[in-house]
C-alpha cells in the first residue's frame, strides 16, 4: 500500500492510501507458454487458448467454433519469449497468418489472451485499453435456429422474450421450402450444394416460395410483436435476385437486419441488394482484418457490419473497424457463437465501441454456460445484458476447469497437455522483398 498525498479541495496535509499492484512488473513480463484445451458444447467445438507467462499469470483467447486447434498452436513459436504487453506489435507480426473464415481464430484468439494478460498486468479491463467504455451493460441478442413449423418457432422465440431477451434472430431460408412443390426453381444438385457460392447454385425462388415464406414470418411477428428488434439468417444459396424479392417482401415485418444473404466478396451486389429495399442487410462474420471491410463501407453496401471478433482479429483490429464504420454512419453488432472466454472479450469490445448495437449469443439453450468460467454473475446474462466487468484483463475470475472438462472434445481430448512440439514451428516470416 502506497500513500500519497491528495491535492484539489481538500488541505495540502491530507493523505490517503491508494493500492499499487506489486504483482507484475509489465516491462518484464514474457511469455513463457501456449496450450489449448479442445471443447464441445459451448455451444458447438471450440478451442480455449491459455497464454502463460515469467510472472504467473495467464491470459485466455478462444479459437472460433469449430475451427481448427492448428491455426493457434502454429503461432506458438512466434509468441514464446515476447512481452504481451506489446500487443499490436504481436499481431502485426502474426496477422500474415489468419485468413478469413474460421482461418482468422488463431490470431484472434490470441489477441484476446494478449488483451486479457496485459489488463491483468497492469490492473485494469481490457476496454481501458481499448481506449475506454461507452457502455456499462451490453445487450445480447438471442441465436434461435429455425424450423418447418412456424408455430413452434414463435413459441421458441417467445421462450426468449421470456428470459428476458430484448433482441431476437431467426433462420428462416430456403430449406424450410424444399419439400413444397413449386416454391423453388433448383437443378437436382442444387440441394446439395453447400459448397457452391450462391449465384452459381441456379436456384430461383418462385412467387409461391415467397407467399410461403411471407406467411411463415407472419406467424413469428404476430406472436413476438412489433416492437422487438427480430432479425433473420441462413436464407440458403439463392442468387441476388431471389433476396432482392425476399427483402422487399419482408418489408411489412420491420426487421432488424437480413443476414448473410449473399457472400460477402461481392460488394456491389450487396450495394444492389441494400438498394432495393427498405429491410436492412447485413454481413461481415467470416471476414477477416478491418481493411477487408472499407469496400462494405466505403460503398454503403450493407447496413449494418456484423464481425466475428473471433475471425475478425480480435479486439483492438474490430475497434477500429467499428470506428471506421462510425464515420460513415454505419452500426456494428457481433456475431459470435462461443463460450464465456470470447464472449467476455466481446462486451470488453462492445463497450469500446460507440456505434455497438447488439452481442449473439448462441448458447441460450446450453445449461451450465455461465459456469464455464469464476467471477461474474449466475447467469452471466441478466434480462439479455451482460454488466461490463471492472475486473483487470476479459473480466473473469479464472476459467472453472470441471466445467469445461464436462466439455471435452471426446474426438480429441485435449485439456491444456503440454505442446513442446510446436516449439520448434519455424518459417520465414516475411512477407516483405
Amino acid at each position: 500500500m502506497s500513500t500519497v498525498s491528495d491535492i484539489g479541495s481538500l488541505s495540502s496535509e491530507t493523505e490517503y492510501e491508494v493500492p499499487v499492484s506489486r504483482a507484475s512488473a509489465p516491462s518484464q513480463l514474457r511469455i513463457t507458454d501456449l496450450r489449448i484445451a479442445n471443447l464441445v458444447g459451448v455451444p458447438f467445438r471450440s478451442t480455449i487458448v491459455r497464454i502463460d507467462t515469467n510472472q504467473g499469470i495467464s491470459g485466455y483467447g478462444e479459437v472460433r467454433d469449430q475451427a481448427s486447434a492448428n491455426y493457434v498452436l502454429a503461432l506458438k513459436s512466434r509468441l514464446v519469449g515476447r512481452n504481451p504487453c506489446d500487443v499490436d506489435a504481436i499481431f502485426r507480426s502474426i496477422k500474415q497468418f489468419g485468413g478469413h473464415g474460421r482461418r482468422g481464430g488463431g490470431v484472434s484468439a490470441v489477441e484476446m489472451a494478449l488483451m486479457d494478460l496485459a489488463g491483468k498486468a497492469y490492473g485494469v479491463p481490457a476496454y481501458q485499453l481499448a481506449g475506454g467504455k461507452h457502455r456499462s451493460e451490453v445487450m445480447c441478442y438471442a441465436d434461435t435456429p429455425g424450423g418447418a413449423d412456424p408455430h413452434r418457432t414463435a413459441a421458441k422465440l417467445r421462450s426468449r422474450l421470456d428470459a428476458g431477451y430484448k433482441m431476437l434472430k431467426v433462420d428462416v431460408g430456403v430449406d424450410l421450402l424444399w419439400d413444397i412443390p413449386g416454391t423453388l426453381i433448383a437443378p437436382p444438385y442444387a440441394r446439395e450444394a453447400a459448397l457452391t457460392m450462391h449465384p452459381f447454385t441456379g436456384q430461383q425462388i418462385t412467387p409461391a416460395g415467397i407467399e410461403y415464406l411471407v406467411d411463415y414470418v407472419r406467424v413469428l411477428r404476430d406472436e413476438v410483436g412489433y416492437a422487438v428488434p427480430l432479425a433473420m439468417d441462413h436464407f440458403g444459396h439463392i442468387p441476388l435476385e431471389s433476396c432482392i424479392r425476399i427483402a422487399q417482401a419482408f418489408e411489412q415485418f420491420n426487421l432488424a437486419w437480413l443476414e448473410d444473404m449473399i457472400p460477402w466478396q461481392y460488394t456491389a451486389q450487396w450495394k444492389r441488394l441494400t438498394n432495393a429495399t427498405t429491410t436492412p442487410t447485413c454481413t461481415g462474420e467470416d471476414i477477416y482484418l478491418a481493411e477487408n471491410f472499407r469496400p462494405l463501407i466505403e460503398e454503403a453496401a450493407v447496413s449494418v457490419i456484423h464481425p466475428d471478433p473471433a475471425t475478425s482479429g480480435g479486439i483492438l483490429e474490430t475497434k477500429r473497424l467499428g470506428d471506421y464504420a462510425w464515420e460513415h454512419g454505419i452500426p456494428m453488432a457481433l456475431h459470435l457463437a462461443a463460450s464465456p472466454v470470447a464472449t467476455m472479450a466481446c462486451v470488453h469490445l462492445a463497450a469500446a465501441t460507440e456505434n455497438f448495437i447488439g452481442l449473439e449469443h448462441h448458447a441460450a439453450d446450453v445449461e451450465g454456460w455461465s459456469e464455464l468460467v469464476t467471477g461474474l454473475s449466475n447467469p452471466i446474462i441478466q434480462d439479455g445484458f451482460i454488466q461490463v466487468p471492472d475486473s483487470p484483463g476479459l473480466g473473469f475470475g479464472d476459467i472453472n476447469e470441471e466445467a469445461m472438462r464436462g466439455h471435452l472434445d471426446s474426438a480429441d481430448p485435449v485439456f491444456f497437455a503440454e505442446t513442446s512440439h510446436w516449439d520448434a514451428e519455424r518459417s520465414m516470416d516475411r512477407v516483405w522483398g
